[in-house]
């Protein structure tokens, strides 16, 4: 059997060289976030 948590977590993202909480930011960078992608860089 699994257990779920079902805690709220805090997501962080780096702006401007600082990480911070997604939480804090203003409605216009909480949507902006949305529309970002994760790129994988390949090494050779």
């Amino acid at each position: 059997m699994s257990s779920k948590c079902i805690e709220k977590t805090e997501v962080y993202s780096r702006v401007c060289g600082f990480f911070r909480p997604v939480q804090q930011w203003n409605k216009g960078k909480k949507e902006e976030f949305k529309d970002r992608r994760e790129y994988v860089v390949e090494s050779k």
